[in-house]
This record gives C-alpha cells, structure tokens and sequence, in this order.
C-alpha cells in the first residue's frame, strides 16, 4: 500500500526505529552505515580513500572547535580531561612511532592533531578559563590512564629491539579509544548538548566509523594478513583495530541519536539516558 498519506519515507523509518530498543537501533544503523561504507569499496577503487575521508572530517571536526572557541569566545561544552587525553596518547604514539616506524604521512598527521589539541588546551585554561565548568568534567583521569596502563603492560607487541616502545605503543592505543569518555559524560552532566559541541563530537564519531570501515576493508583485501604486515606473528594491527572497533562503537550510541534528531530537523539538545 505504500507509506501513509503525509508522511514521508523518511518520517517512516523513524517510526518504524522508535518501536525498536535503543541498542538494537544502533546496532542497525552502526551496521547498515558499515555496510554502506564497505559497499563503496566497489565504487571506490583506492581504498585508501576512506583513510583521507576519514583525517578529513576529523579536521573538520577540529575546525568546527576551534570556530567556537575563536569566534564564539567560549569553552561552554568541552571537556578539557577529554583534550588532555588526546594530547597524551598523541604524544606517546609520536615517540614510539619515531623509533618504531619510519616517519609517514600518519606521522605528520599526528603531529598537526597534537599541535591542534594543545592550542584547546591553551585556550580553555588561560583564554576562555571563565566559562569551563570544572564541574561538569568529572571523570577522574586515573581511572582512565591507569587500566590503559596495566592493559598495555599485558597486551603489548613484542619488539626485540626496544622492547618498551611496544609498550607505549599499545598504551598510546588504548587511551586513544576510551578518550572520549568525558567528553560524553561531561554532556550527560551539563543534561544539554552546545550545538558547535556536537557537531564537533559527530565529526569525531563519523572519523571513526570511516577509519573502521577502512579497516574492514583492508583485512578483507588481505585475507586476515593485515594483522601481520610487521611479520614475527607480532600482530601489532590486531590491536589497533579492536581499539578502533571499542572506539567507534563508544560514539555509535551519540552518532545515532545525532543523526536521528537530524532527520526529524532538530539538533540533539541532550544526551539520551
């Protein structure tokens, strides 16, 4: 019979998405945006597309903060525990990478995201300090580091060379998934999303899913030898994409509910419970 009189295809899928349970909801459409991005695999012959794709709209994401603090003159919405965890894990993967690897356009690119993240950093302690509310960011650091650091010590790649930048590495991975958790709790608390905030976050979660997508992508290629591209059965990929995986997932739960307030032409004001 078609979709009811008035109501749109889109209005439609809404509907049918709201008589289903919240975690079955972002399991479909976590699901249906990997297919679509693997689909594009056929479309799109070099695959290392969804890598640019992907640095791209984490620069966007990147922009769209630093328009909020430069313009707008405000931190309101930001967490700085989030920013100080993504300059550690950044600077902790550059030195590793340094030693362990050779300097590529992954390199560069973390070192631009660093420069980037300390300038936030700046501007929320020293420039906008007045309106970041410490109050609201209250994820306690240690219990974010600490488990990243014992998790390290256990899973890490063995290097017969410099044993302890395998370490560092898998450390700088690990923090790398989970530092967006105050970020997340910070919009919980405030009981209230800042537009340009999550817009930013989105940015961030959409990254993710294209670099996992990317991911995906690769091991298929491979036949599962992706995992072993550094040879000695290290596995030194294996580890980087469940992190990419528990990341991505981390922000499935903002991105559905983001693009579900997008169809029905609001902006998401708060964060679902």
């Amino acid at each position: 019979m078609g979709t009811k009189k008035g109501l749109s295809p889109i209005h439609v899928l809404i509907g049918w998405l709201s008589k289903n349970s919240k975690k079955v909801n972002i399991l479909l459409v976590t699901l249906l945006a990997l297919f679509a991005f693997v689909a594009l695999k056929f479309i799109v012959k070099d695959t290392h597309s969804f890598f640019l794709a992907s640095e791209a709209i984490h620069i966007a994401g990147t922009l769209i903060l630093f328009y909020k603090l430069f313009t707008h003159k405000t931190c309101s919405g930001v967490s700085l525990k989030t920013q100080e965890l993504m300059a550690s894990f950044l600077v902790v993967r550059l030195c590793s990478s340094v030693v362990l690897t050779e300097a590529n356009i992954h390199t560069a690119l973390d070192l631009t995201s660093l420069l980037s993240v300390l300038l936030v950093i700046w501007m929320i302690r020293f420039k906008l300090k007045s309106s970041y509310i410490k109050e609201l960011d209250t994820i306690k650091l240690r219990y974010v580091i600490v488990p990243c650091a014992v998790l390290a010590i256990v899973v890490h790649p063995s290097t017969v060379h410099y044993p302890i930048f395998g370490f560092l590495w898998s450390y700088s991975v690990y923090l790398e998934a989970i530092s967006v958790l105050p970020q997340l709790r910070y919009m919980q608390n405030a009981k209230m999303i800042e537009p340009m905030t999550g817009k930013y976050v989105f940015a961030l979660g959409l990254s993710k899913l294209l670099g996992l997508a990317n991911w995906i992508i690769q091991i298929y290629e491979s036949g599962g030898g992706y995992f072993f591209l550094n040879g000695g059965g290290n596995m030194w990929y294996l580890i980087g994409f469940i992190a990419e995986m528990v990341q991505s997932f981390i922000l499935a739960d903002f991105c559905y509910y983001y693009i579900k307030s997008f169809m029905q032409g609001q902006l998401l004001k708060k964060m679902p419970v």
